[in-house]
């Protein structure tokens, strides 16, 4: 039984690298900026170098005009110009139902009635002639579903539960809280960023770097990571929280309620990570109730697993970085 399940977590940790990818929402904008003409901004993630089959669908009689696209930071972002009448009927994005995606919808009218929602694939169409009122609260699920699904910073959470000692995860974790805090703060709301690659790549270098430590303790090897880790954690989640802001950045902020929003998506992205550490911590009490597994072997291999998978990270995004 040991020896199963430290072959199926050395799995696990070899499948990461081709799922290392967020799940962020779609966005689209159509601004009104004259009587019937609109401009319209697009924007959908793209996976492996694909962009996802959806494509907004707007009443009839719609005409698209001076259509431009292209690529940054892993978005397929996609303009145009529109004459329409966006007082009645729908607008859709086909495809949705085929995805885990949702898709922020705003449409922005000069005689201030705007509308704003969020589509699913449960729910893929805006009622042109119904008010909405600002998702706000959907802020919090995506915070939830960043973390969740943000494989990148899960596993610095892991290599952090694997550096610590019990009477440190705490202040650890709330140092890393803070910090990433304090960035993602600032660059929603202050709008102080820095250029996405080379924090997507520090971010994988971080990993990388708290495998090598966990390693060092599980050989008994103590260093300044081990004495204060919430130092390290609280370094490296300065640049987690401009990771942070790339999913904010790609849908913006409702107008008139950014700090809520804002407070809802952090507040989504901490119970997000409290689930996951509490799920890890349940993981480790019934592996060594029922498995009877003892704790070395298990630490060294996702330890080794973190190292491995966070350099791969730190390549791939280099070489990218190269290329483009």
């Amino acid at each position: 039984m040991r020896r199963v399940l430290l072959a199926l977590l050395a799995l696990f940790c070899a499948a990461l690298p081709a799922a290392a990818h967020e799940v962020r929402p779609a966005y689209l904008e159509v601004t009104e900026t004259d009587p019937g003409q609109f401009a319209v901004t697009w924007k959908q993630p793209v996976l492996d170098g694909r962009r996802l089959k959806l494509d907004p669908v707007f009443p009839a009689k719609c005409t698209r005009a001076h259509e431009r696209s292209e690529i940054a930071a892993g978005t397929l972002i996609q303009r145009w110009d529109m004459a329409c009448d966006l007082s009645t009927g729908h607008i859709e994005i086909a495809g949705l139902e085929r995805t885990l995606t949702d898709a922020f919808v705003r449409v922005n009218r000069l005689t201030g009635d705007d509308l704003s929602t969020v589509l699913r694939p449960g729910s893929l169409q805006l009622d042109l002639s119904s008010p909405t009122g600002a998702p706000t609260a959907t802020y919090f699920r995506i915070g939830v579903e960043h973390i969740l699904f943000g494989y990148d910073h899960l596993l610095f959470v892991l290599g952090l539960i694997l550096l610590v000692r019990p009477r440190q995860l705490l202040p650890t974790v709330t140092a890393f809280t803070l910090a990433h805090s304090i960035t993602l703060a600032a660059a929603a709301l202050g709008g102080i960023t820095l250029p996405g690659p080379p924090v997507e790549i520090t971010i994988a270098m971080s990993i990388a770097l708290l495998g090598v430590e966990a390693i060092y303790r599980v050989r008994g090897r103590e260093t300044l990571s081990q004495r204060k880790p919430w130092l390290i954690a609280f370094g490296f989640g300065l640049i987690h929280g401009f990771g942070f802001a790339g999913a904010l950045s790609e849908i913006g902020l409702p107008k008139g309620a950014e700090v809520l929003a804002l407070l809802l998506f952090n507040v989504g992205v901490e119970a997000g990570q409290v689930f996951f550490v509490g799920a890890v911590l349940l993981g480790v009490f019934l592996a060594r109730r029922f498995a009877r597994m003892p704790d070395a072997p298990v630490r060294f291999v996702a330890a080794y697993c973190i190292g491995i998978v966070g350099a791969y990270w730190a390549i791939e995004r280099i070489v990218g970085v190269l290329a483009a």
